[in-house]
């Protein structure tokens, strides 16, 4: 079953409030516009918003979150989702779903950040006090392998975006990042899916990181990929000293940013506009950043 046989609007989700939280019965209850591909997102009353699966695959990340958001919450020095609230499958909806405490703020859109320096800084801050949490006990993050693990499934999208990308450039850069130093180090937390949708920003400022559905141990230059997905190429240094990277651990980080890109933009090219040309957006960043398209007279870096 999908989503779009489910009747996914607000008198069902009232429906389910009534039954399994009947003292949240009267709140409002009004759907939230979302890029996500995962859930859907139902704000009710002031304080909580309900998310639903949208499809099958989405279920084991809403268990995950339900695990391990608590352990986390805490050590982090921004708000993380914090479920209050979980519904069992029904005759209405055949999964779990959940209730969460809203957070306030918006998600900032890559190219158009209003102040990308303190963004910088505080995202990167983020990133390092999530791989100080203790990695004892804590899952494979989704993301959690090395680079070398996508390069089949990365050399396959470029082959199928054909003349939409510089597809040499993008070989070449690509096999660069490949090149770099393999993460050496003890397995350490990340979130796994810095996008800018998973960012919410309040008042110019960070104010929340949502969606930990992909967390988990690994390598975490993973998570350094806010740095072309979202962040001006001026503020990248603040946001890679905030977040303690070194030359390698930046390799594989401008790595994964190209991979993911370059794996959804053809997936997304016709169904998801604004994840699409958040994937344009990090390629030609990418090829900016290594002189590529710069006028005669300048080479690649």
């Amino acid at each position: 079953m999908h989503a779009d046989e489910l009747g996914l609007d607000a008198p069902l989700v009232r429906r389910l409030i009534t039954r399994r939280f009947p003292h949240w019965s009267a709140l409002p209850v009004r759907r939230l516009a979302s890029s996500g591909t995962e859930n859907a997102m139902f704000r009710l009353g002031t304080e909580l918003v309900v998310r639903l699966p949208r499809r099958p695959g989405a279920v084991p990340d809403l268990v995950h979150e339900g695990r391990w958001l608590p352990v986390l919450g805490p050590r982090l020095p921004v708000a993380v989702p914090e479920p209050v609230g979980t519904g069992e499958a029904d005759e209405d909806f055949p999964w779990p779903w959940s209730v969460y405490r809203w957070l306030a703020g918006t998600s900032p859109v890559a190219g158009a950040v209003a102040r990308p320096e303190p963004l910088a800084e505080e995202l990167g801050l983020f990133v390092r006090a999530l791989r100080r949490v203790a990695a004892h006990g804590a899952p494979t993050g989704y993301r959690g392998g090395p680079l070398r693990e996508r390069d089949e499934p990365t050399r396959a999208a470029v082959a199928e975006l054909g003349d939409r990308v510089d597809a040499g450039a993008v070989t070449e850069l690509w096999e660069r990042a490949l090149a770099a130093p393999a993460h050496d180090g003890p397995p350490r937390w990340a979130h796994g899916d810095l996008s800018p949708g998973n960012v919410l920003v309040d008042g110019g400022r960070l104010g929340a990181v949502i969606d930990f559905g992909c967390a988990g141990v690994g390598d975490p230059a993973v998570d350094l990929v806010p740095a072309w997905n979202l962040l001006p190429a001026s503020v990248r240094g603040v946001f890679r000293e905030a977040a303690g990277a070194d030359d390698a651990e930046w390799a594989r980080g401008r790595g994964w940013a190209l991979s993911v890109a370059l794996i959804q933009l053809p997936y997304y090219w016709d169904t998801n506009p604004a994840l699409a040309q958040n994937s344009r957006h990090v390629i030609a960043g990418i090829l900016a950043e290594a002189g590529y398209g710069r006028p005669p007279g300048h080479s690649p870096a």
